[in-house]
């Protein structure tokens, strides 16, 4: 029935045909669309990155005591790109056949959901760099859902699952 963008579909149990761990609530509900944000969202990250790590590299260039905060800095460079890498890698993108939901966090887990009969309004969102990029901001009802990858191919899907 879906028969689209079908981006990651890890969490399914062949046997079953069941999603592990995911907000799939019967048999007949099958997934469409599964898949992290855009890697857009990594770019603000990244240049925090390199800044903070070209300053821990001239640091660590001059002499005593300045490679101390030199080093510092390279550990925190490190652990904001872990951070954001970790973030993006845990948010998901769902659609199955009977809802729309984002699923994201590691110890707490978070989902927002919206079940596509009752959805009235759909709208898509995209400025010059995401329709170059590929990715758009999708509206269904009151989720608003940012950096969506495929937007449009994903705004159709939902569009033809929801009429």
């Amino acid at each position: 029935m879906c028969g689209v963008v079908q981006t990651r579909v890890g969490r399914i149990n062949p046997r079953s045909g069941e999603a592990s761990g995911s907000m799939v609530a019967n048999a007949r509900e099958e997934v469409c669309f599964d898949a992290r944000r855009h890697g857009v969202v990594l770019a603000r990250p990244l240049g925090q990155v390199a800044l903070l790590a070209l300053a821990g590299a001239i640091l660590l260039a001059l002499p005593f005591p300045f490679p101390i905060p030199g080093a510092v800095l390279l550990a925190v460079a490190a652990g904001v790109f872990l951070r954001a890498a970790w973030r993006w890698e845990r948010a998901h993108l769902v659609v199955t056949t009977e809802k729309l939901f984002v699923v994201d966090g590691t110890l707490r887990r978070r989902s927002s959901a919206v079940r596509l009969r009752s959805l009235e309004n759909l709208d898509l969102e995209q400025s010059l760099p995401g329709r170059l990029l590929g990715y758009g901001t999708l509206v269904a009802g009151p989720l608003e859902i940012e950096h969506v990858p495929h937007a449009r191919s994903v705004y159709r899907l939902v569009e033809r699952l929801a009429g």
